[in-house]
């Protein structure tokens, strides 16, 4: 059974940084994708990041803040988020066994944590 359970979220003002993680359980091992998906009151999930290794994609309003990676030993995803902006405000989740930044074929999500960011 696959599990996934996020850590490392929080507030911060406009500038700073976060580490978000990810421990995962029961993922086929070898390629997958794992992704990092947000949602804001009102809004649809969308796409942050994604890895599959050796690619990671991006979405365009995380491209160059944002940095997805995954420690194979330890199970773990991250997201390390600097230059955070208001709008990065939502609740970040941990996906696994999809396809790059789209939801739908991700059948694995983990429960959230909730990220602020205060300007």
């Amino acid at each position: 059974q696959v599990q996934l359970v996020e850590s490392g979220g929080g507030s911060v003002q406009a500038g700073g940084s976060l580490r978000l993680s990810c421990k995962a359980s029961g993922v086929t091992s070898g390629r997958t994708n794992m992704a990092w998906f947000r949602q804001a009151p009102g809004t649809e999930r969308e796409g942050v990041a994604a890895i599959n290794e050796p690619y990671t994609y991006y979405a365009d309003s995380v491209e160059g803040r944002f940095t997805i990676s995954l420690d194979n030993a330890q199970n773990t995803l991250y997201l390390q988020m600097n230059s955070l902006k208001s709008e990065d405000t939502a609740m970040y989740y941990c996906a696994a066994n999809g396809w790059k930044l789209a939801p739908q074929y991700y059948p694995y999500w983990g429960q959230g944590t909730q990220v602020t960011v205060s300007s």
